[in-house]
């Protein structure tokens, strides 16, 4: 396993993270995405902690709640054994403050998540939303405090646009509170938009990135080609319902070309798009999840090798898509503002 430094801090993270999405299976959001009980999740943890993945990401709003109590059981008597990070910011009761980033809502929630996880403190507390509600100064200052008693390691921010991510950082160094290190944002062949901002904004600031749904919401898990509808699987049942609309010709030319670099390398399709996201400049760490232990020891078949050059010029001119203003603008200008990719 290949570990890499986590932003500007000094925590070293895996490569790879697990994903707890389909612990639980609460609700009928989270109940396509899977449903493992505590037997399941605790054989998956053994299965990452056997090949170094020890970061184990979810989230209170994951099954209302049952992502972290399985996770937490699963991890019982290893505690020290694994990395967590969990987030807050969605809708968790029926009260007007059970959500958003007040101090109010985020000690409360940390707190609940502490309880959940069995464990006395949080490795890495994301905010899984931007609340625009809430002063950016209230929120960072709660999450200090959650720092210096000793609840939480690091903080991240989930879902932020550049200039929501940038004020925050600067806030804190204005008012000397912690900051954030990691971003956790969608990332994935058929979704590079967080090229055009969040990409440069990381690296200016060092910030770490975590991806999540990097198999663009299953559709290149290679299920899906042309004139080849899924017909199993999170996309059949509805699983995609929230994600990102993805033009069809797009996606059937990406998986074309993930069809041929997958028999050059011997690797399977998402294994070669897992890959080319860890290629790819800011990315820390990328989030995998898995219904079941087929599937996670296939993902973990993502690392320990290295796409061509060729490869990965190729994988980014068939996924390449042009960019909104001012960004293709700014391409005229690549000598004074150069980009980390070309889109």
């Amino acid at each position: 396993m290949e570990y890499r430094q986590f932003g500007r801090s000094g925590l070293k993270v895996p490569v790879l993270s697990y994903g707890t999405g389909t612990f639980g299976g609460r609700g009928d959001f989270f109940g396509r995405w899977g449903d493992s009980d505590v037997l399941e999740a605790d054989r998956l943890v053994n299965i990452c902690l056997e090949h170094g993945l020890n970061f184990f990401d979810t989230a209170d709003i994951y099954s209302k709640g049952a992502s972290e109590e399985i996770l937490g059981a699963a991890l019982k008597g290893r505690r020290d054994k694994a990395l967590i990070s969990t987030k807050a910011t969605f809708t968790m009761g029926d009260g007007p403050n059970d959500k958003g980033s007040s101090r109010w809502h985020l000690i409360r929630a940390a707190e609940a998540s502490l309880r959940r996880l069995n464990t006395d403190h949080i490795d890495v507390y994301f905010m899984h939303g931007f609340d625009a509600l809430t002063p950016v100064e209230e929120m960072l200052s709660a999450l200090d405090h959650l720092i210096s008693s000793g609840k939480v390691r690091y903080i991240g921010a989930s879902n932020y646009s550049g200039w929501h991510l940038m004020k925050a950082l600067a806030t804190s160094e204005k008012y000397g509170l912690a900051r954030f290190v990691a971003y956790q944002g969608y990332y994935s062949l058929i979704g590079r938009d967080y090229e055009w901002e969040l990409m440069p904004l990381a690296l200016d600031q060092g910030v770490g990135t975590m991806v999540w749904s990097p198999l663009g919401w299953g559709r290149l898990t290679g299920k899906i080609r042309r004139d080849q509808p899924a017909t199993e699987g999170r996309i059949a049942s509805g699983g995609e319902v929230g994600g990102p609309k993805v033009d069809n010709e797009l996606l059937y030319n990406v998986v074309d070309v993930l069809d041929q670099i997958a028999q050059e390398t011997g690797k399977t399709v998402p294994q070669v798009a897992l890959n080319w996201l860890l290629s790819r400049p800011s990315i820390a760490n990328v989030v995998v999840g898995a219904r079941n232990e087929d599937q996670l020891r296939a993902n973990l078949g993502a690392i320990g090798w290295s796409l061509t050059p060729d490869q990965i010029d190729r994988l980014d001119a068939v996924s390449r898509q042009h960019p909104p203003y001012p960004y293709w603008h700014q391409m005229d200008f690549d000598e004074r503002n150069p980009k980390p990719t070309r889109w």
